[in-house]
């Protein structure tokens, strides 16, 4: 599944909002948490109000021969789930990707409901929802304080004002830390730079294409109207790149848009004339096992923390908010248990792994 940003959306896609992308999927809980909130993005008016952007492209993972397994375990876990992802052959790929080249490629899997949506639609509908049943937003307004009476949280200050609450959730991304901090927790959430290079596609190549994870080559691929290709690398050596969430560089490097276009080529050298149109670099809150923390901290505290997602946490969205009301209204039988994401699984060498040790990204 896959929502980019605009996000990818789907079950067995990438979660990328700026997208990556590791082991998402090879559990059963995200994979369900994946279909949930596909099933959202597709009938978004209905279930939330107002619109996302979604468009339906399809989404496509290329493996070496090594993976094959792997991939095929993969699919296979997430049809039980209810996911309509199937393995392809080269001939049924290139019919649907006819750019792509496939020369080396033993194996291909496909699913034809991914696609993307936009992230600043959807969370204005998501806005404008909460406002309908009485939430008060207020923008361009810093936290610096997590108040306490005692071992309970009563409220939260601001730059602007001081807001009292008997429940605070930190679902502030990769500032997640810092806030967690502001509370008296430290949690491992590193705010992580990430690069995404675009081309404009040639005369002729401009329809949409599949979300197409490449995990030969290591990019991803995803289209855009205007006949753009959104790229990136799918390397969890991303991490590294840890920033200030305040202070980074916000523009892409030369040196990363000619490594996505070489790659890029390479998978598709049908597309040669592509043009460079520059790129962009944003933030993952990224956690040691990729997946995000959704606990209460401190445990009794009132006081709950919702971050960490490692690039994958728009498409998730959905099932995550409803995931974390249970939580927070102790909902007796929750539709996604909370267990998996709690911040003790860093103390107890517990992390969220995948069932297979290849497994298609999130």
């Amino acid at each position: 599944m896959t929502v980019l940003e605009r996000d990818t959306v789907g079950a067995g896609g990438t979660g990328r909002s700026s997208a990556i992308i590791r082991q998402h999927y090879s559990n059963e809980l995200t994979a369900r948490m994946a279909l949930h909130s596909l099933r959202v993005f597709q009938d978004f008016d209905e279930h939330v109000g107002g619109e996302c952007g979604f468009q339906a492209t399809g989404w496509v993972a290329i493996a070496a021969a090594k993976d094959r397994a792997g991939l095929q375990a993969n699919v296979e876990l997430q049809r039980r789930v209810g996911i309509q992802t199937r393995l392809l052959s080269v001939e049924e790929l290139r019919e649907i990707m006819p750019a792509l080249e496939a020369g080396e490629l033993v194996a291909a899997a496909y699913e034809p409901e991914s696609g993307y949506a936009d992230p600043h639609l959807t969370v204005n509908a998501y806005a404008d929802a909460a406002k309908r049943q009485g939430a008060k937003i207020v923008v361009s307004c810093e936290v610096v304080g997590v108040r306490f009476a005692g071992d309970k949280v009563v409220g939260v200050d601001t730059s602007t004002e001081r807001f009292d609450a008997p429940v605070v959730v930190n679902c502030a991304g990769p500032w997640g830390a810092r806030v967690a901090e502001l509370a008296g927790s430290v949690v491992p959430i590193n705010s992580c730079r990430v690069q995404v290079a675009v081309f404009r596609r040639p005369p002729g190549q401009q329809g949409p294409h599949p979300v197409v994870m490449d995990f030969i080559d290591g990019i991803y691929l995803r289209a855009e109207t205007g006949g753009l290709t959104i790229t990136g690398s799918i390397d969890p050596g991303e991490a590294d790149a840890v920033v200030d969430p305040d202070d980074y560089p916000e523009h892409v490097d030369d040196e990363f848009v000619a490594d996505m276009g070489e790659r890029f080529l390479q998978r598709c050298p049908a597309l040669e004339l592509s043009q460079s149109m520059g790129g962009f670099a944003s933030l993952y809150a990224v956690t040691p096992d990729w997946h995000p923390i959704v606990d209460e901290l401190p445990a009794g505290s009132g006081c709950f923390i919702c971050s960490g997602f490692s690039g994958h946490g728009f498409k998730l969205g959905p099932a995550v908010g409803l995931m974390t009301a249970d939580r927070i209204t102790e909902e007796a039988s929750p539709e996604f248990p909370v267990h998996a994401f709690r911040f003790g699984r860093f103390a107890e060498n517990d992390l969220v792994r995948g069932q297979y040790e290849y497994s298609i990204a999130g």
